[in-house]
């Protein structure tokens, strides 16, 4: 007998109720032949059906997740191309030359704090890597001094300029747009002559 056999009629033996006796202390005779168990084939496959909601609810998440896919794919696709990142050289040089257009504009006071700041952020920035927005200008010449970055002409040329920022913004020395012109004309020949 088979394996699957075998446990299909143990099942079956195991599942028969057994006869009651007549009496409750009569044993069953010992002559008699149990009844024939019915042994059954294999049931097939049962179906189980699948709510009309449960398929309505994948549909609309399919729906949603597909759309969300397409919303993605055109984002990425109308996404102007990322502008490659400025040197710092290209910024102070864009900045001074804004500047240069509004030296009538601009009061010299506020036009010598302006150009200080672009030049200033510059050696920041640029190869020179000094905090040069947080020094004063006696620290960042004294800073400066010894600096194999920066060559004697370039020592020379920053602090004329810082001296005249200071003059303007410190003493309040009378500036007009010629001093303007001077100062943003000066921190353009910096920052061409040191190329980051």
């Amino acid at each position: 007998m088979s394996a699957p056999l075998f446990i299909s009629a143990l099942f079956a033996v195991l599942s028969t109720p057994s006869p009651t006796p007549s009496s409750p202390g009569a044993a069953p005779s010992p002559g008699a032949t149990p009844a024939p168990v019915e042994i059954h084939d294999i049931a097939g496959p049962v179906s189980i059906p699948i709510p009309t909601w449960m398929l309505a609810a994948a549909g609309v998440a399919a729906l949603i997740l597909l759309g969300l896919l397409v919303w993605g794919v055109v984002t990425l696709i109308r996404r102007p191309p990322s502008r490659p990142l400025e040197s710092a050289t290209a910024i102070a040089l864009r900045r001074l030359k804004q500047l240069r257009t509004e030296v009538d504009q601009i009061a010299p006071y506020d036009f010598s704090v302006a150009v200080s700041d672009v030049l200033r952020t510059f050696i920041s920035n640029a190869k020179f890597q000094l905090p040069a927005t947080r020094l004063t200008s006696p620290e960042f010449l004294a800073t400066i001094a010894n600096s194999p970055s920066f060559t004697e002409s370039d020592r020379s040329q920053l602090s004329q300029f810082l001296e005249k920022c200071d003059m303007i913004k410190f003493a309040r020395m009378d500036a007009t747009s010629a001093d303007n012109i001077e100062l943003v004309e000066s921190a353009l020949a910096f920052v061409q002559g040191g190329q980051a």
